[in-house]
């Protein structure tokens, strides 16, 4: 299945490699695209619980969706995340 998320505190190519390289790391998820712009990742998955471990993922890494709060921990965590991933 393919499933799209938009998300809050998206805004460059750090955030897009973090968020990449995260959301591999769960099983049953593939085919991650991030688009910038829109805020919204995509991806395919097996099954609704895959989906559900991504959303929870995007939100621990500071990239909570549009229906979840977004704390200032969550735009901490994203802000590290982003330069996290302009080093890699």
């Amino acid at each position: 299945m393919r499933t799209s998320v938009i998300v809050q505190n998206l805004k460059c190519g750090g955030c897009a490699n973090t968020i990449t390289n995260k959301l591999s790391e769960i099983k049953n998820i593939s085919e991650i695209e991030v688009n910038i712009e829109e805020s919204k990742i995509s991806f395919n998955h097996i099954n609704y619980d895959d989906s559900i471990q991504v959303k929870e993922k995007l939100k621990n890494i500071g990239y909570p969706s549009v229906e979840d709060e977004n704390s200032i921990v969550s735009k901490t965590k994203s802000f590290i995340s982003c330069a996290t991933g302009k080093f890699k």
